[in-house]
């Protein structure tokens, strides 16, 4: 099947045509569960899209005469209960696309389930969406050896549990951003790395960035990055003092609102942009 897409017309792909995995009927219909009392960020609204059982990716094409060949699969946040999705979602893929990285926007399952693991069903939607890329990595203008995943939040918690896919199975990034992750330690306090996340030599290189003020548990990125370090596993981190959570790219008078930057200093030199 050749699925081909031009930069000003993002196509959108269901990641599973028969039916996600185990889905069951709701009575409950996607939508925007975002109301009146929910806080702004940088004073403007934040779609919240809840009941997602239909996951799919978006594939935002960098433009011709930018494009790098890399490309990002962009994982929004919200507990696991609901996405981002134009915050850590589509204003994303307009960043990464002005620096010339083709973007992939996946909204993955939410709300979790009653039962545990939360992540398991969005790991099954995030395994299935870096499959798709590859897949279709030459008929995208993209290099099948440079395909990343950036997750705010719980979507930073996917990311890292992603990353530990096994290299052979075609399912593990080649590089991950992970900007303010969730529940990296256990029961995200304490010292102990979440036993999902936990990092091995074969991980890809990482670039994470949080600030002390967050009112998660700041301690799981600093036991992250030392993860990496102990494992060989090249990472950078940027941890600022003050910015909270939730901020997106949105700009604000805090320096945290600078850490594009960054990011795109780092892609240039792991993703060869």
């Amino acid at each position: 099947m050749n699925i081909g897409l031009r930069a000003a017309e993002p196509l959108t792909i269901r990641l599973w045509p028969a039916g996600a995995p185990g889905q069951k009927a709701t009575a409950e219909p996607e939508r925007d569960l975002t109301t009146a009392k929910d806080s702004l960020v940088a004073g403007k609204p934040v779609i919240r899209l809840g009941n997602v059982t239909t996951p799919t990716i978006t594939v935002f094409r960098a433009p011709k005469e930018r494009e790098s060949g890399a490309a990002v699969i962009v994982f929004p946040g919200g507990g696991y209960h609901i996405l981002a999705l134009d915050l850590e979602g589509t204003e994303v893929c307009q960043w990464l696309n002005s620096i010339g990285i083709t973007a992939v926007l996946l909204k993955y399952r939410v709300p979790e389930p009653p039962v545990q693991p939360r992540y398991a069903e969005p790991l099954q939607d995030a395994q299935r969406a870096i499959t798709l890329v590859r897949s279709h990595a030459k008929e995208w203008g993209l290099d099948p050896n440079r395909i990343g995943v950036l997750g705010f939040s719980a979507g930073g918690h996917l990311a890292a549990i992603l990353s530990r896919q096994p290299r052979a199975s075609g399912t593990r990034p080649d590089f991950t951003l992970l900007i303010y992750p969730a529940y990296l330690s256990v029961r995200d306090e304490g010292e102990e790395l979440a036993p999902e996340v936990n990092v091995t030599h074969d991980n890809p290189p990482v670039f994470l960035v949080q600030t002390e003020d967050d009112h998660l548990f700041v301690g799981g990125s600093l036991l992250y990055y030392r993860a990496l370090k102990n494992a060989g596993v090249p990472g950078e981190m940027h941890l600022y003092s003050s910015g909270g959570h939730g901020y997106g790219l949105r700009a604000t008078d805090k320096p945290i609102t600078h850490w594009p930057a960054l990011a795109e200093t780092w892609l240039a030199d792991v993703a060869g942009k």
